[in-house]
This record gives structure tokens, sequence and C-alpha cells, in this order.
């Protein structure tokens, strides 16, 4: 195939951030009286926005969030970002080996991607070219990001390759006529993540990113 673009999802991906994030909610959501675990969170809502997860769980649990819960998830995930963060390991290499168009398309909202891909010094490598579920209306697993995201560069869907470590994020790239990689490198991966990622539709996956810029030629 002939590559336009690599879209990269952030969380998982990019920046080992996902149990960082997760245990903010676990902990926030059990001061509210919902005792959803961070191995349970992680499991079952990884690649979702939050506004989708938090959505769930409040028609599961029957109880309403307080107003206030989102902005003291989001102080605490930038608190912990700041002091904890760390990039995927060998994915600065993995950029510097990709010679195509790159850019992020993430769950996570606007501040968040590019906080966390400042604290893990990623930033400068995709400038701009970050967008979130916030800017579409429906988020992974439909394939509305990345066609938004894929438009915005200027790319055919059938010419873009994602990556994400998620099976929610593999199907929305599936939906949206892309090539989907799956990864299972981040620290938040379980046995058997790899599986899950090829039975969703990824076209193959890697567990070290050091991997991607051979995998991305053999495509190109």
């Amino acid at each position: 195939m002939s590559l336009d673009l690599i879209i990269f999802d952030c969380d998982g991906v990019l920046i080992d951030s996902e149990p960082i994030a997760a245990r903010a909610h676990a902990e926030a959501l059990a001061a509210c009286g919902c005792a959803i675990g961070e191995e349970a969170l992680l499991q079952r809502f990884c690649g979702v926005s939050d506004a989708e997860m938090l959505a769930t769980i409040a028609r599961e649990w029957g109880r309403a969030l307080p107003s206030s819960y989102a902005a003291a998830v989001a102080a605490r995930i930038a608190r912990d970002y700041r002091s904890l963060l760390k990039p995927i390991p060998g994915v600065r290499a993995a950029l510097a080996g990709l010679a195509w168009p790159l850019c992020v398309a993430s769950s996570s909202a606007p501040a968040q991607i590019r906080l966390g891909l400042e604290c893990a010094g990623l930033l400068d490598r995709f400038a701009a070219n970050l967008f979130s579920a916030a800017m579409v209306a429906r988020g992974k697993p439909a394939p509305d990001l990345f066609l938004y995201a894929a438009a915005r560069m200027g790319a055919a869907p059938g010419r873009c390759v994602v990556v994400e470590d998620s099976t929610a994020g593999v199907a929305a790239a599936r939906a949206a006529g892309m090539t989907a990689l799956g990864f299972c490198g981040g620290s938040h991966c379980r046995a058997g993540h790899g599986a899950r990622l090829l039975g969703s539709g990824a076209a193959l996956v890697l567990d070290d990113m050091r991997d991607l810029p051979a995998a991305i030629g053999g495509l190109a």
C-alpha cells in the first residue's frame, strides 16, 4: 500500500499513561461510592473516552457523579504526569525512523494529550497535529475520530496506518477503512492482549516500539 499518514493513539502507545489515569479514576470513583478497581477499569474501558466510560458507570451504578469529578481527576492526572509519566520505551527512536506524516488521535481530552506528550518529551514531534475524541460526535470504537484526523491531515483513509493498544481503537481503525497495527508493550498490557488485538482486526501486533519502522516499511 502507499501510505499518506501514520496515526498514533497516545495513551499506552506513545506514553505509558494508562495505569496513571486508571489509578486516578479508581480512587475518585471509590470516593463517590463506585468501587471499581484500577485493573477493572483498564480491562473494560481502555481506549474509551472518559465521557463514555463515566456515563456507563453512572448508569450501571445508578448514581450521578459530582460536577467536580472531571476537574478533580484531571488535576490528579496532571500532577502524576509531571512526576511519574514516562514515554513508551523505544518510542523516540521509532518516531525518528518514520518518514511519513504523523498525527495523534486519542480518546483523551485535548489538554491531557498535550500535557502527556510534553511531559514525555514528544510534543515537538507532532506539533499541532493532535486530535481528540472531544472533537467528534462518537468516540472509539466508532470510526469518527480517525476519519476526522485523516481529513484534517489531507489523507485518504485507505492509505492510513493506525497504531493502537486497545481493542476499541483497532475496531475504530478498521471501521474507518484503515490498516491497524496493535501494540502491546505498555505496562498495562496483560497476557493475551496481543491476541485480543489481532482478534479485533489488527494486521499485526508489536510488543517493542523499536520494531515499528520496519513493520510500517513492510506495508509501504
